[in-house]
């Protein structure tokens, strides 16, 4: 597993608008990308507990989530992730499911886990067993993303951030999302050894510093 720097900054829309006039004159918008950008719906795991939401909010240092994510309301296409945080770096794993898998997990059927023979699913499977981990909320919004192949270096515009409150039926696309308060428009940075200095210049903005900003977090605010 590889683990990347991950700048993020709470932007407006002015920033915006200008971050994304600068990266269009040095990098690339993603080949996956309908007109430049994509809807990602997320459906995330926490413990009765709200281990991963209460670790978030602390700044443990060491901490991981489980979300499930498809694009573009296409639910042929779903994955499984697993995002980790050490010491300021982080990384992804992933696996793809059906959507009778998901289903199966959103019903609370999960004997077939182990046998998956994919190891991302067993350890959802022990951990869903152990710490009781279990769907929590739906999270949708917009992202603009951007690639530059020195440094490995993908840059996205996250906006229109909803929050389901307590909906899980993360398949169900008439599953109600609500704006998530008052979350700003996230500008993440993300590079693998270094970070090329036209990027660099692209994205500084003035008095924007890095945050801890958490789309899952943010989109917990009603419960």
């Amino acid at each position: 597993m590889m683990y990347r720097h991950e700048w993020k900054h709470e932007i407006n829309l002015s920033d915006r608008l200008v971050i994304r006039q600068r990266l269009r004159a040095v990098a690339r918008p993603d080949p996956h990308a309908r007109d430049g950008r994509y809807r990602i719906r997320s459906l995330y795991f926490d413990t009765p507990t709200d281990k991963a939401l209460r670790e978030k909010i602390d700044g443990v240092d060491w901490r991981e989530k489980f979300r499930l994510r498809f694009y573009n309301e296409d639910v042929s296409l779903i994955h499984l992730e697993k995002k980790s945080k050490r010491n300021g770096l982080s990384a992804k794993e992933t696996v793809s499911l059906t959507a009778a898998e998901v289903q199966a997990i959103l019903d609370g059927d999960l004997a077939w886990m182990p046998a998956s023979g994919r190891p991302l699913m067993m350890e959802l499977y022990s951990k869903m067993s152990c710490q009781l981990l279990r769907p929590k909320t739906v999270v949708d919004y917009t992202r603009e993303p951007f690639v530059y192949p020195p440094g490995n270096v993908r840059v996205t515009l996250d906006y229109d951030i909803r929050t389901g409150l307590g909906c899980t039926d993360f398949l169900d696309p008439d599953c109600l999302t609500i704006p998530a308060g008052d979350a700003p428009a996230i500008l993440e940075v993300k590079w693998d050894s270094y970070l090329p200095e036209v990027i660099r210049a692209a994205v500084q903005l003035p008095g924007r510093r890095a945050s801890a900003f958490s789309k899952y977090a943010a989109c917990r605010i009603y419960g």
